[in-house]
């Protein structure tokens, strides 16, 4: 049975993990925003019912995500930001 733990700390999100957010499973993507209005980009896993991506502010993201103990994805999202860097 996996545990779920509340994400209180938002520099702990990694790609590889698996986040529940009302109910539904979801990958974190990237961060975007400034640093006083953080931005948080999740996306549901496949098989969810839900297909759009998630976003959250840093208050929703510490009250309504939970991190899935025991269940990992393979981090093949590439995020925006470093494509961007890569391209340079």
């Amino acid at each position: 049975m996996n545990n779920l733990s509340l994400v209180y700390d938002s520099t702990l999100l990694t790609q590889s993990k698996v986040y529940q957010i009302d109910r539904t499973l979801y990958q974190f993507l990237y961060r975007t925003g400034t640093i006083q209005h953080p931005k948080y980009h999740f996306r549901p896993l496949s098989g969810q019912r839900k297909k759009a991506d998630l976003l959250l502010n840093h208050k929703t993201l510490t009250t309504r995500c939970y991190e899935v103990s025991g269940m990992s994805t393979n981090a093949s999202v590439i995020s925006q930001e470093s494509l961007q860097l890569a391209l340079f």
